[in-house]
């Protein structure tokens, strides 16, 4: 595709859910004097979302989707995207001096589509790390709340009323365990895809850094082992995980810590969001057995696809992605609809309450039924 631009830049995609161990990959495979790996680049998820701006912006956000859409429709918008990435990349690469850039960003899972069509070559790295572990970091790192309320009844509006209420930032972590796992799990399929498993790198890091290395064409020998080393490029970025600053080892101390750190409540709710058929696909048999040896419950299939199926609605609404590429008016029109999906939920959800209010005037009124026939009684018995 960028053949009429001259020399495209090394390019791989490191893959991962945010807390899931992607900045230690990074960090390790950039000891080899070919790969540079900037913090997080964020460039595809831009390239993909451009000419979508703040409604705020003063030129006007709708004539700006507009007019760039109008402009896009006549021309191969995936080759003027694949041209600036390339030139980003390449200075960036030129800078450095290395040959391969690793391009490690949180949430490429919402954006495979636009990598596959701009980089269709590029390898991937794919790191996986056991659900619980990256909730538990969730939790303890950006102070992410795991528990939903009403756990023993679930119900769309009762979701879509939980997370109308709840900020963006929480809701966006826990739609990367309902929707961002599964995705990433069927990636693993995709030709030169690399698959690795966090547990595995911290366990094994000098074998799997090898592999990866040998994966990407690169030669294992060039790296004598996976120590820390500095990590001096982080201290001007505001982006990766700063943990990486404080340690000067590989070590596997995360690995359980997990066991501890979430409640059975809050394990529960990582199991209903990702479902106990991902958690054994992914090979986290023995984690999910300890989850349910404290008391966690499978909840079926069902309860996992009614969270996938909000958190998507949710998501959707939020990026209006589902009618980007129509147009304006069918961005407009879609977000409507699901814009009138979620105030039905919401409505439904208003209607449950009243319900529920109802059913207590009723219990109540039965009460003070009963009180007076107990006094009626009583005044009765003492006349007697």
């Amino acid at each position: 595709m960028s053949g009429r631009f001259g020399r495209s830049p090394a390019v791989c995609f490191l893959l991962g859910l945010p807390r899931s161990g992607t900045t230690l990959l990074a960090h390790l495979l950039q000891h080899h004097p070919d790969i540079v790996a900037p913090p997080e680049p964020w460039l595809m998820l831009a390239l993909e979302a451009f000419g979508r701006v703040d409604q705020r912006h003063p030129a006007g956000s709708s004539l700006i989707e507009a007019a760039t859409s109008e402009f896009l429709g006549r021309i191969d918008r995936m080759l003027a995207s694949r041209a600036f990435a390339d030139s980003a990349y390449d200075q960036y690469l030129a800078e450095a001096g290395k040959r391969i850039i690793l391009d490690k960003t949180p949430r490429y899972w919402t954006a495979l589509e636009f990598l596959e069509s701009v980089y269709p070559e590029a390898p991937h790295i794919l790191l996986m790390r056991n659900p619980y572990a990256i909730a538990a970091s969730l939790k303890s790192t950006w102070g992410i709340p795991l528990r939903v309320e009403s756990p023993h009844s679930i119900s769309v509006s009762g979701l879509a009323d939980l997370m109308l209420r709840l900020p963006d930032a929480i809701i966006t972590s826990l739609a990367d365990l309902a929707l961002g796992l599964p995705t990433l799990a069927a990636h693993r399929t995709r030709p030169r895809t690399h698959f690795a498993k966090y547990e595995l790198l911290v366990a094994y890091p000098d074998e799997e850094i090898r592999r990866l290395l040998t994966g990407l064409g690169c030669d294992p020998a060039a790296v004598a082992s996976a120590g820390m080393r500095q990590a001096d490029y982080l201290q001007s970025s505001s982006f990766g995980d700063r943990k990486i600053l404080q340690r000067n080892a590989v070590d596997q101390s995360s690995v359980n810590a997990w066991q501890s750190q979430l409640s059975v409540e809050e394990m529960q709710t990582v199991t209903d969001l990702v479902g106990v058929e991902l958690l054994v696909d992914l090979g986290y048999e023995q984690e999910l057995l300890h989850a349910q040896q404290a008391g966690v419950l499978d909840r079926g299939r069902e309860v996992t696809e009614l969270y996938r199926q909000t958190f998507r609605t949710w998501w959707d609404l939020r990026s209006a992605k589902a009618g980007a590429s129509s147009g304006p008016s069918a961005a407009g029109e879609s977000v409507h609809m699901m814009a009138a999906q979620l105030q039905q939920a919401l409505l439904a959800s208003e209607a449950d309450r009243a319900g529920g209010l109802d059913a207590i005037r009723n219990r109540d009124a039965a009460i003070e039924l009963l009180r007076g026939e107990v006094t009626r009684l009583e005044r009765i018995l003492n006349i007697r």
